[in-house]
């Protein structure tokens, strides 16, 4: 089987507060797969996302990356195999300049510097950033912001990549183009959320979640069009017209 895939067996978290977060929580992502991961605020999404670098650890379950099992004695593995671009772009985006923001990861992970820079120069083309080498973080756009981030995590050489409400705060061009950047990619995504329209193009299976509990796993198009299943778990269709518009863009 496949390195680049995540795996959760019956996956079981609870808070110190006492409150189920994942309840018995099991699905198999494969090498390359684009997955879209929706649900209403509580579903446990962003429970879910933490598990897949350890930043949380199940209460019970396993959590698997490829062949290495999410737990402290293998986090440092973990961490390189598994990159996670949070919501907040500005978490991940400290340094003085984009370059060096970029660099940042690779240069902590021991590598030479000719290497340094061929991840630089390689993670800024996928995202279109190239033109953004010396500016100064903090005076980017959104969408700037959002495709440096990615980049920083990309320059890490990751085989699992997960986003976390990556169209969030994005106006309407800087969110295609997030879009048509993760077209190209040839990554495990986990995509987490909100936006089902976005999830409708990028993905081609969706994981939906409701009250801790995979409520349904298969074909984006076929789940997101079953009307029942939707109004079930709290969320609406994606406007189709409005995709079909946008597209066109």
């Amino acid at each position: 089987m496949s390195h680049h895939y995540v795996s959760f067996d019956n996956v079981r978290y609870r808070y110190p507060s006492g409150s189920e977060a994942l309840k018995g929580v099991s699905f198999l992502i494969t090498h390359g797969e684009k997955v879209g991961l929706v649900g209403s605020n509580g579903a446990g999404k962003s429970t879910l996302i933490l598990h897949v670098n350890g930043l949380l650890y199940p209460t019970s379950g396993t959590v698997n990356i490829g062949d290495v099992p999410v737990e402290k004695s293998t986090l440092s593995i973990i961490r390189q195999k598994v990159g996670v671009v949070f919501q907040n772009a500005d978490d991940q985006l400290f340094m003085p300049t984009v370059e060096e923001d970029v660099a940042f990861g690779p240069i902590n992970m021991g590598l030479p510097m000719s290497e340094v820079k061929r991840r630089v120069e390689d993670s800024l083309v996928a995202v279109g950033a190239e033109h953004l080498r010396k500016s100064t973080t903090y005076r980017l756009s959104g969408g700037q912001k959002r495709s440096v981030a990615i980049a920083t995590v990309l320059a890490m050489g990751p085989e699992v990549l997960v986003l976390d409400e990556p169209s969030s705060n994005l106006d309407p061009h800087a969110r295609r183009l997030l879009i048509r950047q993760m077209e190209g990619f040839s990554h495990t995504c986990i995509v987490a959320s909100h936006d089902l329209d976005m999830i409708w193009e990028l993905c081609p299976r969706t994981i939906v979640m409701k009250n801790g509990v995979v409520a349904a796993d298969g074909p984006t198009k076929l789940l997101l069009n079953d009307i029942p299943l939707m109004e079930s778990c709290g969320l609406e269709q994606p406007n189709l017209a409005k995709i079909e518009m946008l597209m066109k863009c």
